[in-house]
Order: structure tokens, then sequence, then C-alpha cells
């Protein structure tokens, strides 16, 4: 089974819950810019509940642009204040030290491109969970796929939809803030691989090493 989906900014938990359901990942490049999506932001938990991480694009949220054309506004200084705000939220998470080198450096590097960033930070997330997965590109824009090699889910993922519940049912795990805010379904992949390491990946999968 082939997943085809939407590129986003550090992606939501489900998203690494749907794919391990799938042989390979392919992602849209070739889509119309959607507003009111993970696209260019994500969302982490601090003491207030969630956090938005928003990426600046040149031409503005509004735009119409293939995503493989998105440029991002880098005369706003938007990783610097990304990574201070991770930072922030998860220097006493029990994992954060293990990855924070690494992803400081991530975080120090230039990306023109929205989809080379969501790529880049989503490859990222793969080496950090040891997950061995095929992962490719759209080579051209197609309507519909079938529902037989194909689970299509572009558009699916929103943060509209996490409101209202209409994902799957959630992860669980220990959150830095759980006591304060009460568990947050959902969340960016960060959230999960600083809380959890590399137990992150046996409950992605629906299994606790644990139990």
């Amino acid at each position: 089974m082939n997943l085809v989906t939407d590129l986003q900014y550090f992606p939501s938990v489900i998203l690494y819950k749907i794919s391990n359901k799938t042989s390979n990942i392919i992602f849209e490049q070739y889509e119309c810019y959607q507003k009111m999506s993970f696209r260019n932001r994500c969302e982490i938990a601090g003491s207030q509940g969630r956090i938005h991480l928003s990426i600046p694009l040149e031409k503005g949220r509004d735009q119409k642009t293939l995503m493989k054309e998105v440029k991002i506004a880098n005369a706003y200084s938007w990783q610097d204040r990304h990574w201070k705000t991770i930072l922030a939220c998860y220097s006493r998470s029990p994992w954060f030290e293990f990855y924070r080198d690494e992803l400081e450096l991530f975080y120090r590097r230039r990306f023109d491109f929205l989809l080379d960033w969501n790529l880049a930070c989503f490859e990222w997330t793969c080496r950090a969970l040891a997950l061995s997965v095929r992962v490719a590109l759209t080579e051209s824009w197609r309507p519909h796929y079938d529902g037989v090699n194909w689970l299509d889910i572009r558009g699916q993922i929103r943060p509209k939809n996490i409101r209202e519940g209409s994902t799957s049912s959630p992860v669980i795990y220990r959150q830095v803030f759980e006591e304060i805010t009460g568990f947050i379904p959902h969340l960016s992949i960060l959230d999960l691989l600083f809380c959890e390491g590399q137990r992150a990946r046996s409950l992605l999968a629906g299994v606790d090493p644990t139990s």
C-alpha cells in the first residue's frame, strides 16, 4: 500500500501512525498551497496548552502557488524564534538533550523553499525514530488515486479536523505539562519524540514495550 499525503512542517503524530500501514510515502508537490493547514505550521505543547509555530511565507498565506514553488520569507528570524520556543517547552522533557544538538544545527540551516524544509523535517524525524521508510515526491498532479493500491489522505490532517476529533484515535503517552493542561492529542511528532525517545517508534505501531 502506498500513502500519498501533503508535506507538513514536523507533522502531527497521527501522520506517522497512519504511515505504519503503508510501504511507501509519496508527498504531494503539485497541489496549490492551502492555508489553515500544517504545511507551514506545527503544534507543540506549552504550559498553557497548544502552541502554534508558523513559518512566514513570501506572498503570504493566501497565495495559490504550487507547493513546490512556495518560498519562505527568511527576512523574518522565524527559525530563531521557533527554536527558542522549543527550548522553553521541552528543556525539561526526558529525551530533549539527546536530540538537542543535532536539531539546533538543523534550525541554523537556511531553506528557501517550504517543500525543502518540510521534507528535511520529515527525513530528520525518520532518522531520529529509526524508521525505515521509502519517500518520494509526486511527478504530476493526480486528483484521484485508486483505493486498492493507494491510501490518499491529502488535506485530511488539518488543524480543524484535529480540534473536532475527526482524525483517528490518538497515540497516548506522558507529556511534559500534562498535569497542568491534560493530555493534548495529535501534536507534532517532536512532542512524542522528546517525551518518549526510541519508545515512540513502538507507540506509533500500537505496541507498548513496557506492557
